[in-house]
């Protein structure tokens, strides 16, 4: 009986999802099988095929042959791995990662629309179902088991960004709007101007919703330098390693595209932040007082040297 009822529960929602015909359920041009390894890279800083593989329980020759399709289609790089000459590291271009994002999107509505058909008194016991089924099939892997992702902004994230650093360091810090107008600004001037091969921004994901930020952009004054700007987590997700995780992936970034060097400013009353600063090996170059945001501070040069090139655009 129980066999016959997840056979049953499987043909019923493979057919609610369209996963017989992915790419033409979300109007992409991608199989579900594509979709699924385009959404890992996205969501993973580093991946080797050989992780990839494991992961998704793949044939290696069917990877392989995916992978390569990606790759003439300017979707992914393959090098070797920095940690094991014998692996291949996989990274999503600019291109391959607007796929991944479009396709995470689309896939966003697609359950948005599934959900918005169920009441909304019905809603919490859908979600307690679907984390008991994860927990009774791998309770390992139960919601929340495999901690925070990284990944590209979804729409709106951008402004929530923005909102949460106004308001968290208006609550921690006594901050004013100042503050807020700051971080719009660079918001701002990403949204509008970013070089997606050069420029990035990541969100801290844990349990389906949005916990941190950072993002990675050129210097404007110095060539070959790039910035770490707008690292947050929120109060609730710290003690994940998060922090860690979103510098970390800033620094790789930074490298992979060869920046000489990774700057970053700071105040000297933000001091987790500066503890994650010089866990990743960066320097203090420069203070100075200064009153914004309504308070009195003292602002901090950092430096780390990635021992790069400039990276060359195109």
């Amino acid at each position: 009986m129980v066999i016959q009822e997840v056979r049953a529960f499987n043909r019923f929602y493979t057919n609610l999802i369209g996963a017989l015909d992915y790419s033409k359920h979300l109007y992409t041009p991608y199989t579900l099988t594509e979709s699924r390894v385009l959404y890992e890279l996205a969501h993973s800083p580093r991946t080797d095929a050989a992780d990839l593989r494991v992961e998704l329980s793949l044939d290696a020759g069917y990877l392989s042959r995916l992978l390569g399709k990606f790759e003439r289609d300017g979707l992914v790089e393959r090098a070797k791995s920095l940690e094991d000459n014998r692996r291949q590291r996989i990274t999503l271009t600019g291109r391959g990662r607007e796929a991944a994002t479009l396709l995470d999107e689309r896939s966003r509505e697609a359950v948005g629309v599934l959900v918005s058909r169920v009441p909304a008194e019905e809603r919490e016991r859908l979600v307690a179902a679907l984390r008991t089924v994860r927990e009774a099939l791998a309770p390992g892997r139960a919601a929340g088991a495999e901690g925070p992702v990284l990944r590209e902004p979804a729409p709106g994230e951008l402004g929530w960004t923005v909102a949460r650093h106004g308001a968290l360091y208006a609550a921690e810090y006594g901050w004013n709007t100042e503050f807020e107008g700051h971080v719009a600004r660079i918001v701002g001037d990403f949204a509008r101007d970013r070089d997606p091969e050069r420029e990035r921004m990541w969100i801290a994901e844990l349990d389906g919703r949005p916990v941190g930020s950072v993002m990675c952009v050129r210097d404007e004054t110095e060539e070959g330098t790039a910035r770490l700007r707008l690292l947050l987590v929120e109060p609730e997700a710290r003690g994940h390693g998060i922090g860690e995780r979103l510098v970390g992936s800033v620094v790789e970034f930074a490298r992979e595209r060869g920046y000489r060097d990774l700057v970053l400013w700071t105040n000297d009353v933000l001091g987790g932040a500066r503890r994650i600063y010089q866990r990743a090996g960066f320097t203090l170059v420069a203070e100075e007082p200064h009153h914004s945001y309504g308070v009195d501070l003292v602002g901090q040069d950092w430096r780390l040297g990635l021992g790069g090139r400039e990276a060359v655009p195109g």
